[in-house]
């Protein structure tokens, strides 16, 4: 939210917040963690169809229900585009294929793509997990370095041969093989493996307390430490990429365990937000900025407020949708289609 609408006077905080795409990566990282770390032991066992329910059910109503909100964006998109996008746009976005077009990517809702790469990273899950992967903990870390490093090669090849022409690359530049790396599925794919491949090092290495607390403490430092140092020095294309991929997965190994740093992150009020942050993510874009077009903070009279003050109407907005929608609609798919294990889990 403060990377797409970033307030004035937060400084402090700036070098984390211009460059906030790279956290793009690191949610997707999670993601396979999360996968690998929950059905590691019963994928053979698992039927495919109810994992893809349990996805849809994951992601669809809110993603609905945020194409419906966004309805006045997509009147905005049929002035803007030709008939022809406008169309594959309005049928492709619904399905989440969108972001197999780098034209297309951001249709109707902006933020969707990470929606349309994470809904292909479920469809392959299934099958990766039934790869036989290592099982000894430095022929994961290996494997895991090398899937990293592969990820990189595309954007590599795009930083030494400037396919699009452009004479600077940062979070503004325009080109369709720049978008092509942005915002559609396959760059985003070794990320994700490490993340399985994560889960799967959790799953067989035994870590005490003491060197998750030194792996989470070593992460959060580098992290930071690039940030405020080196990013505005670094590659963007390599930072958009995967760049910081070895120390979020060690921020990922680290807070596994109990530690300051865990407990930062498990403190109450954050994990409320991180309970409403599908919906937020889903309608902070064309909601703040519905907003702004239709001039809210005037007509409320919180102007001197702002944008603080949207920021707050929206958070709540969305944890309330996660209330009262996206958890009840969550339930109900699963208890309508599928069996009564998975409408159970």
């Amino acid at each position: 939210m403060l990377f797409h609408f970033t307030p004035p006077h937060i400084e402090w905080i700036t070098p984390i917040v211009g460059h906030g795409f790279v956290f793009v990566g690191f949610f997707l990282l999670i993601s396979g963690f999360i996968l690998s770390y929950n059905y590691g032991d019963r994928i053979r066992t698992l039927k495919v169809k109810d994992f893809y329910l349990a996805r849809v059910a994951r992601l669809y109503p809110v993603y609905l229900i945020s194409l419906v909100i966004s309805i006045p964006v997509l009147m905005e998109e049929f002035h803007i585009r030709t008939r022809g996008e406008f169309f594959r746009g309005a049928i492709m976005t619904p399905l989440l294929l969108q972001g197999w077009s780098p034209w297309l990517s951001t249709f109707w809702n902006t933020v969707a793509w990470t929606l349309s790469t994470e809904a292909f990273l479920y469809l392959i899950f299934p099958f990766v997990m039934r790869w036989r992967w290592p099982e000894r903990t430095r022929n994961l870390v290996a494997l895991g370095f090398v899937i990293w490093i592969l990820g990189l090669i595309p954007h590599g090849i795009y930083m030494l041969t400037n396919p699009d022409g452009l004479p600077h690359l940062d979070r503004y530049s325009y080109g369709y093989y720049l978008r092509g790396l942005k915002f559609t599925p396959l760059p985003y794919v070794c990320t994700f493996l490490v993340g399985i491949v994560m889960g799967r090092l959790h799953g067989v290495r035994e870590m005490s307390e003491k060197v998750r607390a030194v792996l989470a403490f070593v992460a959060v430092a580098g992290i930071l430490g690039f940030l405020y140092l080196a990013a505005d020095h670094t590659s963007y294309i390599l930072m958009h990429g995967g760049l910081l991929t070895p120390l979020f997965a060690m921020l990922i190994l680290g807070v596994t365990g109990r530690n300051p740093v865990a407990s930062f992150f498990g403190w109450k009020p954050f994990v409320m937000i991180g309970e409403a942050t599908l919906c937020i993510y889903l309608l902070h874009f064309n909601g703040l900025q519905m907003m702004r077009d239709y001039h809210l903070a005037e007509k409320l009279h919180y102007t001197a407020l702002d944008p603080w003050a949207s920021y707050v109407l929206l958070w709540t907005f969305s944890y309330l949708l996660y209330v009262f929608y996206e958890n009840p609609a969550r339930k109900w798919v699963l208890a309508t289609f599928g069996t009564k294990k998975v409408a159970a889990a």
